[in-house]
């Protein structure tokens, strides 16, 4: 792309995965600031080093971990995120292309996020957790030039990302309370391997003892604040 026609917000390929445009900053030699989608991390390139993608209906692909599939047959509810594709902010919001955002209340007219925006169901698109059997996943630009591992991680995706008791499974950056503790006591998800989890407090457990419900308590993830 040239570097007039990238935007902020806008969906891109860089290295074969998928990025959002943070910024785009003309008076550097490395102008174009991306978030890596599957795990946020930061990276800075050339406007000729990405390529545009337009997300659209039934596009799914790993958010911070976990897996979406875009969809406009419903209307979003409290707890749902959505990927505003169709920004028309009034004078009050800010909100931009793209951006993804939870929901805190919703209504006929619309819905209000996490981020006290206030938007259209026309706006945005739904993001139900999990990969849909007719979904078009948009992970990678080309998916025979990823490496075996990444693709493994794909496929580890598919499923619906639940707890067999209907409960969302630990991520990056959530944060848990300890019930029955004398003291005040959070930590927060810093790793996850396998079926074992990494508590910023040097503590490992299995996602099993953290999703009881008895022992630990969800709190929030910082994405969400």
């Amino acid at each position: 792309m040239k570097l007039f026609q990238v935007r902020k917000g806008q969906f891109v390929y860089y290295n074969n995965e998928l990025h959002r445009v943070y910024g785009v900053k003309p008076m550097y030699k490395q102008s174009v600031h991306l978030i890596r989608l599957r795990d946020l991390t930061q990276h800075l390139t050339k406007a000729a080093s990405v390529e545009r993608y337009k997300p659209k209906e039934l596009d799914s692909f790993i958010f911070n971990q976990k897996a979406y599939t875009l969809r406009n047959d419903r209307k979003a509810e409290e707890g749902n995120y959505i990927l505003i594709h169709n920004p028309m902010p009034d004078s009050l919001d800010t909100y931009s292309l793209n951006e993804i955002e939870m929901v805190e209340t919703a209504d006929k007219k619309g819905v209000v996020t996490s981020n006290s925006h206030g938007v259209k169901h026309n706006e945005y698109l739904l993001m139900v957790p999990g990969r849909a059997n007719d979904s078009h996943p948009i992970d990678y630009q080309d998916i025979e030039g990823v490496e075996p591992e990444n693709l493994q991680d794909i496929e580890s995706h598919n499923l619906m990302p639940n707890h067999p008791n209907g409960e969302l499974l630990p991520t990056l950056g959530d944060i848990y309370k300890k019930r029955n503790s004398n003291e005040l006591f959070e930590a927060m998800v810093v790793a996850i391997k396998g079926q074992t989890v990494y508590l910023g407090c040097g503590l490992e457990l299995s996602q099993e003892e953290l999703m009881n419900t008895d022992i630990w308590e969800f709190q929030y993830n910082l994405l969400d604040k």
